[in-house]
């Protein structure tokens, strides 16, 4: 057994920031081309998580669409302060921004289990990549789905049917945003 304590395994806070950027370099750098757009997504957990996750992944932004019914406080708690670092933009309409991100050259994926879904991890992501994530219990609304390009699924090997949304998000964001930032380099 190792007589290493924790501290010497883990990285500290300093350790950890000494790879990142300063944080007027961060706001400045260019982010992955990758939207994602949050079809009547309503709980505060989940959209904090996609706002950590947009963090992560340095994302151009997310568009949190339809009835925002949860407070500033709740949310800042939910995605632990990182939404000063992510572009937020808030819409009433989804197939209106949907509808700007084609005219603006993105290809929208929609995440649902459909008849004509593939398998996330099969897509090769073009540059301008848009991915639709929806409401947790309906899913995403049939306009949305109409005007998605593609619509792709996780594949669910055990009994259930379904991922938590924002479980799902990191999935398959991960995937895509990897695929993004290697076409960059």
């Amino acid at each position: 057994m190792s007589s290493l304590t924790p501290s010497n395994i883990q990285l500290s806070k300093d350790e950890l920031r000494t790879t990142k950027p300063t944080r007027n370099e961060y706001l400045s750098q260019p982010k992955t081309p990758l939207v994602v757009v949050l079809d009547h997504v309503t709980n505060s957990y989940n959209i904090g998580s996609f706002i950590r996750l947009a963090d992560a992944f340095a994302i151009e932004k997310i568009i949190v669409c339809g009835e925002l019914t949860i407070s500033d406080k709740k949310l800042k708690k939910a995605s632990r302060n990182e939404a000063k670092w992510v572009n937020i933009e808030y819409s009433d309409n989804t197939v209106r921004s949907l509808e700007k991100l084609i005219t603006d050259g993105y290809t929208v994926y929609s995440v649902e289990l459909c008849n004509d879904s593939v398998d996330y991890s099969e897509v090769t992501y073009p540059k301008k990549s848009v991915l639709v994530l929806g409401n947790e219990r309906k899913g995403v609304s049939e306009k949305a789905l109409k005007l998605s390009h593609q619509h792709i699924h996780i594949p669910m090997v055990g009994m259930g049917n379904s991922l938590n949304v924002s479980t799902a998000g990191a999935i398959v964001m991960a995937e895509c945003a990897n695929q993004l930032r290697k076409k960059r380099v």
